[in-house]
C-alpha cells in the first residue's frame, strides 16, 4: 500500500486508489469509527487520487454534519480527540499533522478541561497574550499568529457542527504574522563556506556534497534527505524531485512518493560542475557498501539537526552569517537572480512552484539589483537630438513671449 500527497488515500499493489478515514468515536460502543472504500457514491471507481480525496472529503462533510448534535458536557479535550483530531489527520498532509502535534497539544493543555461552552472571550484574550508575552510562551509573531488561528478554526468546527453557537475567538483581534525575512547565503558566502571543507576527509566530503547540492538546485530541505542515486541522471544531467522524506528519527522515517505540492515533483537540469561532485561523492560512498540514499555515511538519511549543525560549523569557520536549513533553498533563488538575472518563470519550475505569483511572494525583493542594471543599460541608449528653432506656430496662450 503506498501512500499519496492526499491524506487519507491510498494506492495498493495493482494500482488502485481507495480512501481510508477515522471519524471520531462512536458514543454508544465507544469504538472509532473508520470508513474505506473504493468507489464514489456512484460505484464508479477511482482513476486518481485526487478523486478519491474529494469522495473522501464529501463523506467526512456529510458524517460530521449528521453527526454534529450539541452536547452540552463536552469538555475541549473530548472534542479535540473525538472530533476534530481525526477530521484534521485526514485533511491535511501527514508531514504537517506530525509537524502540528506540539502546537495542537499546547492548545488542548491550556483548553483541554474546561467545557466547550464555558470558554469566553477572556480565555482566548488571556491565550492570546500569553502566546506573546516574556512572561507566558513569548513567541514569535509568525508561530503566536499560527497558534492562534489554529484555536480559532478548532472553535469554528464546533460551531459548524452545532457543538457551539458562536465562536468566541472571533471577537479578539488576531495576531499579525509579522514580516518572517529567511537569510541566505550570497555567491561569496557560499565560496568562503566551502573553502574550509576539507574533502579528503569522509564526513566533510558529505558535508561538502549535501551544502553544494542544495545551494545549487534549490530543493526543500525533505526533498533533498529523500534523494536516491537512482534519482540522479548522469546522461541526462538531470535531478528527478519526486518524494520527501518524513522523518522522526536517523532510523525512524518514511520516505513519501510525493513532495509538498503537486508542481513539487519536477526535473531539474544539472550543471557539469554539480555532475562531477557527484559522481565523485558517489564513487567514495560506493566504498562503505551499497548505500540508496545520496546523502548519507552510513546508509541512513541525514536529518535535519545534522544538516543544521554541519552550516553552522562551517559558517562560523568561514566567518560568515549562520542560515537555516531552507536558507538554502533561498540562496539557490538569490544565486540565479543576482548571476544570471534568471526569469521568474524558469525560477519558479526549479523551485517546484505551482505559479510564477508563489514564487515573487516570496523572492520579488531580491530582483531589486535588476532594475538598477536596466537602468545602467539604458545610459546612452536613447540618441539626444533637439531641434535647432521650432516649427510649431503658437496662438493665444499657448506660447509664452519673452
Amino acid at each position: 500500500m503506498a501512500t499519496t500527497q492526499y491524506a487519507g488515500v491510498f494506492q495498493d499493489a495493482k494500482g488502485q486508489y481507495f480512501y481510508e478515514a477515522s471519524l471520531g468515536i462512536d458514543r454508544m460502543t465507544g469504538k472509532r469509527i473508520k470508513k474505506k472504500s473504493r468507489k464514489s457514491q456512484n460505484g464508479k471507481k477511482f482513476s486518481s487520487a485526487k478523486e478519491a480525496y474529494k469522495e473522501l472529503t464529501r463523506v467526512r462533510n456529510e458524517f460530521f454534519q449528521a453527526n454534529g448534535y450539541s452536547n452540552y458536557n463536552m469538555t475541549f479535550k473530548q472534542f479535540m480527540d473525538d472530533v476534530y483530531l481525526p477530521f484534521y489527520e485526514t485533511d491535511v498532509l501527514e508531514q504537517t499533522f506530525q509537524s502540528r502535534k506540539p502546537m495542537l497539544k499546547i492548545i488542548e493543555d491550556r483548553f483541554g478541561k474546561k467545557q466547550l461552552r464555558d470558554i469566553t472571550v477572556q480565555d482566548v484574550q488571556y491565550y492570546r497574550t500569553w502566546l506573546l508575552s516574556k512572561r507566558g510562551a513569548n513567541y514569535s509573531n509568525g508561530y503566536a499568529s499560527l497558534a492562534f488561528s489554529t484555536l480559532k478554526k478548532i472553535l469554528e468546527m464546533a460551531v459548524n457542527l452545532q457543538y457551539l453557537e458562536i465562536n468566541v475567538a472571533r471577537r479578539v483581534k488576531a495576531i499579525p504574522k509579522g514580516k518572517a525575512d529567511v537569510e541566505y547565503w550570497t555567491k561569496k558566502q557560499f565560496e568562503k563556506v566551502i573553502s574550509q571543507i576539507f574533502i579528503d576527509d569522509f564526513y566533510e566530503h558529505l558535508s561538502f556534497v549535501m551544502l553544494w547540492l542544495y545551494f545549487n538546485t534549490g530543493i526543500r530541505v525533505n526533498e533533498g534527505t529523500a534523494l536516491f542515486w537512482d534519482d540522479v541522471n548522469f546522461e541526462k544531467k538531470q535531478l528527478r524531485v519526486t518524494h520527501m522524506l518524513l522523518l522522526e528519527s536517523k532510523t525512524k522515517w518514511k520516505r513519501q512518493t510525493y513532495t509538498k505540492t503537486e508542481a513539487g515533483s519536477r526535473i531539474i537540469s544539472l550543471d557539469d560542475d554539480t555532475i562531477t561532485i557527484l559522481k565523485a561523492w558517489k564513487e567514495r560512498q560506493a566504498k562503505i557498501g551499497d548505500v540508496d540514499f545520496i546523502f548519507s555515511y552510513d546508509g541512513n538519511p541525514m536529518i535535519k539537526s545534522t544538516i543544521s549543525r554541519i552550516i553552522k560549523r562551517y559558517s562560523k569557520l568561514a566567518g560568515v552569517p549562520g542560515i537555516e536549513a531552507k536558507g538554502l533553498r533561498h540562496s539557490h533563488a538569490s544565486y540565479l537572480i543576482n548571476e544570471f538575472n534568471v526569469s521568474v518563470l524558469i525560477l519558479s519550475k526549479r523551485l517546484g512552484h505551482s505559479s510564477p505569483e508563489i514564487t515573487l511572494k516570496h523572492y520579488s525583493h531580491m530582483w531589486g539589483g535588476v532594475d538598477r542594471e536596466i537602468a545602467e543599460v539604458m545610459n546612452g541608449n536613447i540618441t539626444i537630438q533637439t531641434a535647432g528653432e521650432s516649427s510649431v506656430s503658437f496662438n493665444g496662450n499657448q506660447a509664452i513671449k519673452k
